[in-house]
């Protein structure tokens, strides 16, 4: 293996074995109280992404946005909701870390089924159930 691969692979290896703080986090407008729920493999990450896409116009969630322009970035917290601490075993592979991914989505479904940030609490939209009718 040329020494450039050997570089690239131990940068991967590194990346994986890094734990950064992932959980779940909302972004609280303070003026009128609306969340937006979500979960990070990478919590810091996360957040400046939101500021980033909040703050250059690009965000996908276009009400979150709107608002943000309105209120302007003060008016809202980033918050960590709940984290998840990294198990003992080191990780070896990205199949492992999607162990934690998967957990992630169960956990932030239980926030979102207890915090209900739809219409005029939060940014989410609801989904039907499949069977549900909409009238």
């Amino acid at each position: 293996m040329n020494e450039q691969k050997q570089k690239r692979k131990e940068i991967a290896k590194n990346y994986v074995q890094t734990h950064r703080p992932m959980g779940i986090y909302q972004i609280k407008n303070k003026v009128n109280g609306k969340l937006l729920i979500g979960s990070s493999m990478d919590l810091n990450g996360m957040f400046n992404r939101h500021q980033f896409f909040l703050q250059m116009g690009g965000h996908s969630n276009k009400e979150l946005e709107r608002e943000w322009k309105e209120f302007g970035g003060d008016s809202f917290l980033f918050e960590i909701l709940e984290q998840i601490k990294p198990r003992e075993e080191v990780l070896q592979s990205f199949d492992e870390l999607k162990k934690y991914k998967i957990e992630l989505e169960e956990m932030e479904q239980m926030w979102l089924e207890e915090l209900q940030p739809y219409g005029d609490r939060g940014y989410h939209k609801k989904t039907l159930d499949i069977g549900q009718s909409a009238g």
